[in-house]
């Protein structure tokens, strides 16, 4: 029996009681709609389907299945069991055509499901978050059993539709609640360790500090305070980070000096200017408003979120350094090792980044911004703050073609933000999506591609396994990396960045400082 089969019969006895606990039912060929009970041949070549099928491509999903004469199952293109033997494989349009065959579906990738509209694996990863996020379960191994699966797959359902383990998405949730409870309330640290799901006050304080760069006490002293100490991790890249944030050196909106990074934006309704000073292990951080009034508290805390943004401290990058050295590929990481993906201050500026910067070359973009930036950002000294949704919502085209935006870049920017600007498009509250919803929510916008989608994902929301695949940099860094004989189609880009999951956000970090190889 092989590892398909097996995980049918295992569901059948193992996965009912998850089947019935989250409400899904079962269903007969005749309850599919119309049009996918067609039994019409399907317009692609055996060849094609058996490399998609072998390369679990999901953009195949629903255009054929695959069946397994010697098993009698049937399974999406993307089903992650044991491929089967070529001679044992046969292509159906529908579930209909398969199980007019005689076959079965499969318990692992489900289908006839999906076929229905349903993904009940993306339904069992939100219900996990939900309860994470609420703090109504304690532990990933609860939370599994709650939902009648093992923590492995539950893991699997994460690493896919949060880009995180289940262990850190549970953390974090602690984390933003102790955040909470610390800004609002007097209780104890313990207290509060306690009433997030912490049973020990030391492990409590080591994790807060990773999360937040501070102690609990330090964090609450913000209240305060306009000045904070936040800890560096070990190996975080101070040189990288730098670079990155210092592209742009007449940039309007944030400077590099040295060791130290000035970082203009309006935080809570607030204009700020930020100042990092970036010691050996620690980051120096002081906030002063553009009038040198004295700031509210949450002016502060919103500040504190900027810089750890910026700074990427709640990402890793051993991870990935370990996985590419085990493939033979630490080159790529050479001279960049402790390298994060460093996000924007809010996903507000990623949005005007990945418009901005479509389709031109970089150093146009960055005029392009500064321009915006000083059109409508609020003054700060000789700088200026990044412009919210609401000050670009002000503006008609006409304002940016005059400085050289194309028509469409000016109507897609000041589309957008007139959405964000009247609630039609709730930009912040997409960071608690499933990364397929939080794509979909992008691309729904007008102006905002696969490409746009991806990389606000990447850099407004911290996800970690994006791949980029149709970014130019991205496919010369790969026909460098390996020796390829020409440069990647998008296709072929995808699959090569398959190598680096779940960590292609960071690959496409480190393949995009890759020499180039002449064209």
């Amino acid at each position: 029996m092989d590892r398909c089969s097996r995980s049918c019969w295992v569901g059948e006895r193992r996965h009912g009681a998850a089947t019935r606990h989250t409400g899904f039912e079962r269903w007969n060929p005749e309850d599919l709609p119309a049009g996918a009970r067609s039994t019409s041949r399907v317009n692609l070549s055996r060849e094609r389907m058996l490399d998609r099928a072998k390369a679990r491509d999901r953009r195949y999903d629903g255009r054929f299945l695959t069946g397994v004469t010697s098993t009698g199952i049937y399974c999406l293109p993307s089903c992650p069991a044991r491929q089967p033997r070529d001679s044992n494989v046969e292509h159906f349009a529908d579930p209909a055509a398969a199980r007019a065959a005689g076959l079965r579906p499969c318990k692992r990738c489900r289908p006839d499901e999906f076929y229905r509209g349903r993904d009940p694996d993306l339904e069992l990863a939100v219900a996990a978050a939900g309860a994470m996020r609420r703090g109504s379960v304690q532990s990933v191994a609860q939370a599994a059993r709650e939902l009648g699966i093992g923590t492995t797959k539950l893991t699997e359902l994460f690493r896919h539709y949060y880009h995180a383990s289940p262990a850190a998405y549970l953390a974090a949730g602690r984390h933003e609640r102790a955040c909470e409870l610390l800004r609002e309330s007097d209780r104890r640290v313990l207290d509060i360790a306690l009433a997030v799901g912490c049973e020990s006050l030391s492990a409590f304080h080591e994790s807060f500090r990773r999360h937040a760069g501070l102690a609990p006490s330090e964090f609450r002293a913000l209240r305060e305070a306009t000045r904070f100490v936040l800890a560096l991790p070990a190996g975080w890249n101070r040189t990288a980070f730098l670079a990155h944030l210092g592209r742009d050196r007449d940039s309007a909106c944030e400077r590099v000096e040295d060791n130290a990074l000035v970082k203009t934006l309006v935080a809570a309704g607030v204009p700020l200017r930020l100042d990092v000073e970036l010691q050996a292990r620690r980051a120096v951080c002081r906030v002063e408003s553009a009038t040198g009034a004295v700031l509210a508290p949450d002016a502060v805390f919103a500040a504190h979120g900027a810089v750890v943004r910026l700074l990427s401290l709640r990402q890793g990058a051993s991870g990935f350094e370990r996985h590419v050295a085990a493939l033979g590929l630490a080159r790529l990481t050479r001279g960049g090792r402790g390298t994060r993906v460093w996000l924007t201050a809010d996903p507000f500026e990623a949005l005007v980044w990945s418009i901005v910067g479509q389709q031109v070359h970089l150093q146009f973009a960055f005029a392009l911004r500064r321009r915006l930036v000083e059109r409508c950002g609020l003054p700060l000294g000789r700088m200026f703050a990044h412009p919210t949704p609401e000050q670009v919502a002000d503006l008609e085209p006409a304002d940016l073609r005059a400085m050289q935006f194309s028509q469409r870049k000016a109507e897609y920017l000041i589309g957008c933000a007139r959405r964000i600007a009247r609630g039609e498009f709730d930009l912040d509250g997409l960071g608690e999506l499933p990364v397929p919803a939080l794509r979909a929510a992008l691309a729904a916008q007008r102006g905002l591609g696969p490409w746009s989608a991806e990389y606000v994902a990447m850099r407004g929301f911290g996800r970690s396994d994006c791949g980029l695949p149709g970014d130019v940099a991205v496919r010369a860094g790969l026909q460098s990396l390996f020796e390829l004989p020409r440069r990647p189609t998008q296709v072929e880009a995808e699959a090569w960045m398959r190598t680096f999951s779940p960590w292609r956000s960071l690959a496409v970090v480190h393949l995009c400082r890759q020499p180039r190889v002449p064209s």
